[in-house]
């Protein structure tokens, strides 16, 4: 039975300030780890939600003319405090998140690429000029910040998402409104209180808490010029329809379903290795996680099963304080159930139980959220856990004949998200690249997540728009530019009724 204990009263972060929930609604936060109550957030009222969204609006005209050379230095101190606080931050992303230490500090490091990227927004955010395109007239081009601009995070990064979906919005000069998960909001309040110790001026940073209340708020009303959302793909598809219905700019990431594909001339011990961290870590709980691995050739698959079969069955699974934890709990005892409940249907539709992470004494004793290690071999396209993404420790062998039959599959899902190969051969790896449709691809690499200087996005059903999550493209998501044509006269001109050219 779950277990309440030293339960927080959580708040809202508006103009600046920490500011009590009015709506009297509010949601559990749990640490995955103990299956305790470990705080209660307020759910917010869409009048709540618009009155945060008139702070910001009202704090944007200061920000957008403040240099942006200010501005990056207040982004530069916001990363200092953030290394300053890196232990106090651990412990509140591992207790709201059950993840291990040193993946919450692998998240944090990949989230401090994204605000050094914004610290260079002086760069990003230069025009051009043109002298003389005719007629003495003078042509440049300026990047504008948008205005309110809004960002909806989901639980499994509670920092390194918010920060890649905020740090170059604030840095360009636009006030932003963060909907955080309501399960890991406990993260997004203390990133207010650095932000506010940096000197980011009241309203540009605003954290409103709740649930779809909030989020409809933020696509309807019209002070908000762009939204920012990762979640699941049925989600990112409402938030993407939503928004654009509205007139808005929105980039919408949703699900992955990742596969890498080993080829024989692969070093197997290696590839064992490579997909063991990037497909369990984080409980799985990660968009770029491998789901499924796909050797290819029968002695490739029987010779890689059992290497498997041995590490998976070396893998710690316990509590983010224990130092020897490979990885912890699921987020909820619902996703717990689920997962669950995916690997009793995928052994009916006739999958084969290779690791059965069920039968652990953590999973059956323990009131925290935990799910063993599972790998299921021969599964086939249409069972459901290959075509749905299964957001925990269950992953999939899927055997091929040949190179050609796995991008034929692969390119033949919904989801498109991430991909990796490993082989030896040059040939194939760019038969590979050159082939496959999926936004994120890699080499020998088991989790091919760019760095925070390179765009982030999948295709088709795991992005909606055409913005990315990290990278350059995110100056260009949060910003407008004006074309500008200027002349100043230096004597009388004629009317002329001809369409404008460059010939005068």
């Amino acid at each position: 039975m779950t277990t309440v204990q030293e339960v927080k009263t959580l708040t809202h972060f508006i103009g600046g300030e920490l500011v009590d929930g009015k709506s009297g609604r509010f949601g559990s936060v749990f640490n995955p780890t103990t299956g305790n109550i470990i705080a209660k957030v307020p759910f917010a009222t869409a009048e709540e939600t618009r009155e945060a969204i008139a702070k910001a609006q009202a704090a944007f005209p200061q920000w957008r003319d403040t240099s942006v050379s200010k501005r990056a230095e207040i982004v530069l101190r916001f990363r200092n405090l953030i290394t300053e606080n890196i232990e106090e931050l651990l412990q509140i992303i591992c207790s709201e998140s059950g993840k291990t230490l040193e993946d919450a500090k692998g998240e944090i490091t990949r989230g401090l690429e994204s605000v050094d990227l914004a610290i260079g927004a002086p760069q990003l955010m230069k025009g051009e000029y043109s002298v003389n395109v005719g007629g003495q007239i003078n042509a440049y081009s300026a990047k504008y910040p948008l205005g309110v601009v809004a960002a909806i995070s989901p639980f499994n990064f509670p920092i390194m998402v918010p920060l890649a979906q905020t740090s170059m919005a604030i840095a360009v000069g636009n006030a932003v409104v963060l909907k955080a998960s309501e399960r890991v909001p406990m993260t997004a309040l203390y990133v207010s209180e650095l932000w506010k110790k940096a000197g980011l001026p009241d309203g540009i940073w605003t954290v409103v808490n709740g649930d779809k209340d909030v989020v409809n708020e933020l696509l309807e009303n019209p002070a908000v010029q762009a939204i920012s959302f990762v979640g699941s793909t049925p989600v990112a598809k409402y938030i993407y329809e939503t928004g654009a219905k509205y007139g808005k700019r929105v980039t919408a990431l949703g699900g992955g379903k990742n596969n890498m594909v080993v080829m024989p001339d692969a070093d197997l011990e290696q590839v064992a290795n490579a997909f063991i961290g990037a497909a369990y870590g984080a409980a799985s709980q990660r968009c770029m996680a491998i789901s499924t691995i796909m050797p290819v050739g029968k002695d490739t698959a029987d010779r890689l099963v059992e290497i498997l079969k041995k590490k998976i069955a070396n893998l710690k699974v316990g509590s983010y304080s224990n130092p020897e934890t490979d990885f912890g709990p699921v987020i909820s005892q619902q996703s717990k159930e689920a997962i669950i409940a995916a690997i009793n249907r995928g052994e009916a539709e006739g999958a084969t139980v290779v690791c059965d992470g069920r039968d652990l004494d953590i999973v059956k004793e323990s009131e925290g959220f935990f799910v063993g290690p599972t790998l299921l071999d021969n599964v086939k396209p249409g069972m459901e856990i290959y075509e749905q993404e299964i957001f925990g420790p269950a992953r999939n062998v899927v055997r091929v004949d040949s190179l050609e039959e796995a991008i034929q599959l692969i390119n033949r899902h919904e989801l498109g998200n991430g991909v990796t190969i490993f082989t030896n051969d040059g040939l194939a790896a760019r038969k590979f690249t050159t082939e496959i449709d999926v936004g994120m691809v890699g080499v020998n690499v088991p989790i091919p997540i760019p760095v925070g200087y390179h765009n982030f996005a999948g295709f088709k059903g795991s992005r909606f728009g055409e913005g990315h999550m990290f990278g350059p493209d995110q100056a260009r998501f949060f910003t407008k530019t004006k074309t500008i044509s200027e002349r100043w006269m230096t004597g009388h001109t004629t009317s002329t009724f001809a369409f404008p050219s460059n010939n005068d």
